[in-house]
């Protein structure tokens, strides 16, 4: 069948050169796509925002599947309008969405079907926020309700920083997402991230990863869209995961389904594994990135059979994933000056010499000029290896960093860092 792939990210390159392997696939189209997604599909200049282009090119190419990646399409309502004209899409509806789009409204569903999160207040004003963060004390988490590409989030250690963290929403920093905030309580404990696919109705399990959200390395500096992952998490050992699954994961889409918003598409959450078990931090409603590049590495499973029976709602009626037992492990090279003003432009080179010897790297934020590779974005590669432990995919990961010609480029020197502890304790 002919696909088509909504995105232009590191997650989007990992999901078309998944979906290019397919034995369903006939032809993958990607939009807009980047440079390495060009590599395995034809790239289009659609823009998803305008529904009525996307579905003239699905009706003009015949496409028997929509894969959308990022979450802006998915709250925007993508996925309902091709839907309502009969296009097979993976994806969750704008309602189901609402559960990345609203931090609110996630913290409010979790209230009514008791799924276990941290305290919270959900606020509309500055001053507000100020009253709520005297109650909560430090550490504290301040959130802009909505999208906010990884960035609207503040786990201030003291009350200037969420002083600040608050001035910083309220005074538009993070645009329409901050007309609203939430203040969270701080949770202890280390976080993961579990992966689960349904189709509305049943719930399969699909994998672990562990991310990196701060910019330096030991996790110092400000939140970012993710420095680097590593798959499986084996800190989410399989009694907490069928815990999350049971206590957090299947009342979700239950409480979703009952309330008129069945919910189709993977399902990613941020797990704190706490003293008294795995609590929700939040939910996002597409495929991590990075942690999207680690799992699919691991991936054994035909990716479009999974997608599609989410996708046509029979996802009870075909095999669950397989994965290999090998542990994947991504380091992203970001752009110096991120994530502020991250330095556009800066050249590229050596990327088949890195990509010796199994190792894969996925294209975040690049363009072409000229011919010459050039960052495009914040977040510009993302350097994935495998290996039989964490420790040994570490070292093949920034083996091949080390080969890449990126001079206006950095990344943490740690990803995997508190697994590599374990394994060598």
């Amino acid at each position: 069948m002919n696909i088509l792939l909504i995105g232009s990210g590191g997650r989007e390159h990992a999901l078309a050169w998944k979906l290019a392997q397919s034995r369903r696939t006939t032809k993958l189209f990607a939009a807009p796509g980047n440079p390495g997604i060009a590599q395995h599909a034809e790239l289009v200049g659609l823009d998803a925002a305008d529904h009525g282009a996307v579905l003239t090119f699905c009706d003009a190419q015949r496409i028997g599947l929509v894969v959308i990646g990022p979450e802006a399409p998915l709250v925007d309502g993508l996925a309902d309008t091709l839907r309502g004209a009969g296009v097979p899409v993976f994806g969750p509806s704008k309602a189901a969405a609402q559960l990345e789009g609203s931090k609110g409204f996630t913290k409010d569903l979790c209230a009514r079907a008791g799924i276990p999160t941290g305290g919270y207040e959900r606020v509309t004003n500055a001053g507000d926020a100020l009253a709520a963060l005297a109650r909560f004390g430090t550490p504290v988490v301040i959130k802009a309700d909505g999208l906010a590409a990884g960035k609207g989030v503040t786990v201030a250690m003291t009350l200037a920083e969420a002083e600040q963290a608050v001035r910083d929403i309220f005074d538009g920093r993070f645009g329409a997402a901050g007309a609203e905030a939430v203040i969270e309580e701080f949770l202890e404990g280390e976080e993961a991230s579990f992966f689960a696919l349904t189709d509305g109705h049943t719930v399969v399990p699909f994998a672990s990863a562990q991310d990196h959200k701060r910019v330096g390395d030991g996790d110092n500096g400000p939140n970012t869209g993710g420095m680097g992952a590593y798959s499986p998490a084996r800190v989410l050992t399989p009694a907490l995961q069928a815990e999350a699954l049971s206590r957090i994961i299947v009342p979700t889409v239950q409480t979703l389904a009952s309330e008129g918003m069945p919910y189709s598409g993977v399902l990613f959450l941020g797990l704190m594994l706490t003293a008294t078990g795995p609590q929700l931090i939040e939910y996002n409603c597409r495929f991590g990135d990075p942690e999207c590049q680690v799992i699919l590495m691991r991936l054994e499973s035909d990716l479009v059979e999974l997608l599609l029976a989410c996708a046509e709602n029979r996802l009870g009626a075909i095999a669950p994933p397989r994965f290999s037992d090998e542990v994947a492990l991504t380091v992203v090279m970001a752009a110096v000056g991120y994530p502020d003003t991250p330095a556009k432009g800066g050249a590229i080179g050596d990327l088949a010499q890195a990509e010796a010897n199994g190792i894969k790297v996925f294209h975040a934020g690049t363009a072409l000029v000229g011919g010459q590779l050039v960052a495009n974005g914040g977040r510009v590669l993302n350097v994935t290896a495998t290996g039989m432990t964490v420790a040994q995919a570490q070292t093949r990961a920034y083996a091949a960093v080390a080969k890449i010609d990126f001079a206006e480029g950095f990344c943490r020197k740690d990803i995997g860092w508190r697994e590599v502890a374990r394994e060598q304790a």
